[in-house]
């Protein structure tokens, strides 16, 4: 009887192995703060060149400091020239594209009978849509490069969870993980590879810019802690470790996944 295991479990390519992430070009949606900024830090200290996309041209710049590899953009990526905006910038500035992460999102709580519909008009356009069609734009550039697109989920959706008080924001983001399966397979013929990475609780500070308190944050943070099993809250420099992970060469046998990151919360 022959022996066939070799043929069917070897290694990744040589060309796989041989690649380096210096030059690699990436841009991160929702840069400004919080996760965007540290996936940013990440890979320019990687040796990566980032387009840091966000509404806010001051934080933008913040993330910015002292990190010569990462140039700003500050635009609406929900506006109908906000895809073209994006990748053309990226083109001009670098000559390809690489890595689309997908970060940028807008929560807004609330119940069904709370509900605005101009609150949930803007999470739809912003979580859902935004990444669609940015990320449909910069398909031509990431077939030249065989790129990645990482698209940043939250574990609070995983599953058969519920999350009274931000239905829309999971919904969204379970929308992104089907997403993310859906154009894993549909762009793998192209040769671009789709992840995504599920976030427990992080430290970023998103709640308090999105209106709670310092103490309502700080209280949030001490119920929450006991309930995971890690026993602390997450930190953004973690997150961003894995985003970049998931995009190195060894990692491209990894192909529609969503990796929840979250200290064991959503397996309990």
């Amino acid at each position: 009887m022959t022996d066939n295991t070799a043929e069917t479990t070897g290694s990744p390519p040589t060309d796989v192995l041989a690649t380096s992430p210096e030059g690699k070009a990436v841009v991160v949606t929702g840069g400004g703060t919080g996760i965007g900024r540290a996936v940013a830090h990440r890979f320019a200290e990687e040796g990566a060149r980032v387009l840091v996309v966000g509404r806010t041209p001051g934080t933008l710049r913040e993330t910015a400091r002292e990190h010569p590899r990462i140039r700003t953009l500050a635009t609406d990526i929900t506006a109908p020239d906000g895809p073209d905006t994006v990748v053309e910038t990226a083109l001009e500035h670098f000559g390809r594209l690489d890595v689309l992460v997908n970060n940028a999102a807008l929560g807004i709580g609330g119940t069904l009978d709370t509900l605005d519909p101009a609150g949930l008009d803007a999470q739809l356009a912003t979580n859902l849509r935004a990444p669609m069609l940015l990320t449909r734009r910069a398909l031509t550039a990431l077939e030249k490069s065989s790129g990645t697109i990482v698209n940043l989920s939250t574990a609070g959706s995983l599953g058969r969870r519920a999350w009274p008080g931000m239905s829309v924001y999971g919904a969204t983001k379970t929308a992104l993980d089907f997403l993310t399966r859906t154009w894993a397979v549909e762009l793998a013929p192209r040769g671009i590879r789709v992840v995504a990475v599920a976030p427990g609780v992080i430290d970023t500070g998103m709640a308090t810019r999105n209106g709670a308190s310092a103490e309502q944050y700080a209280a949030f943070l001490d119920d929450i802690r006991p309930r995971i099993p890690s026993g602390r809250v997450g930190s953004p420099e973690e997150i961003a470790w894995w985003v970049a992970r998931l995009t190195d060469p060894l990692a491209g046998y990894a192909n529609g996944t969503v990796l929840a990151v979250d200290g064991a919360l959503s397996v309990q």
